[in-house]
This record gives C-alpha cells, structure tokens and sequence, in this order.
C-alpha cells in the first residue's frame, strides 16, 4: 500500500524559507514523476514541481522557478520541497503526489498525500 506524509508547513514572513518534506513508504519511482502542487480555497490545484528521479530531472512551475527546489532522497525515500523567497502568494495547501505520466499535470498521478498547509504573511 502507497503512502504519502507531508510535513514542514508553517507560517512564514515573506521572504522566509521553509523545507516541505514527503516521506514515501510502498512506493519506488521508476519510470514517473513526484511532484508537489498547491491549492488554495475555491481554486483548482496547481503544480509546483516535478522530479523524474531515475533521470534527476526537475522541472517547475514558472511561479516559483528560481526560488524553489525538488529534490528526492532516495536512501530516505523521501521528497522534499526547498521554498525560499517565500511570497504571500505562495500561500496554499501543499500536495505531493507520486507515480505521475505527466510532470505538471495533477491528475495524472495516482497518489497523493493528505497536504500541509503554507501561510506567508507579508
């Protein structure tokens, strides 16, 4: 059975860091991607981040390009999200999500943890 555990979620002044871990058990990547995708109330999810990790490579959404990380651990099993720069509009419900066809598409994974909640105030 997948599961998915997000922790590191907070409150934040903007321009603050915080470092949003996933632990994975029952899961090995392959050939798909983990990501991280956010949501705010009344809105649709939106993707943050993508990882294939077999080919260690990331890609991002365009909002946080420069100022966030993916990266995944695999001794560890464990993805996490690097968030610097934080700015109120990064403020959401953050996701992550694993065993995805396509990078930044949110409904093409199949699993995903229960969220953790980031507020930045400015």
């Amino acid at each position: 059975q997948v599961q998915l555990m997000e922790s590191g979620g907070g409150s934040v002044q903007a321009g603050g860091s915080l470092r949003l871990s996933c632990a994975t058990s029952g899961y090995t990547p392959g050939t798909r991607f983990l990501g991280w995708f956010r949501q705010t109330p009344g809105k649709e999810r939106e993707p943050v981040a993508a990882i294939y990790v077999d080919a260690a490579a990331a890609l991002y959404a365009d909002s946080v390009r420069g100022r966030f990380t993916i990266s995944y651990d695999n001794a560890e099993k464990t993805l996490y999200l690097q968030m610097n720069e934080l700015q109120p509009g990064d403020t959401a419900t953050y996701y992550c999500a694993a065993d995805g066809l396509v990078a930044l598409l949110p409904d093409t994974y199949n699993y995903w943890g229960q969220g953790t909640q980031v507020a930045v105030s400015s």
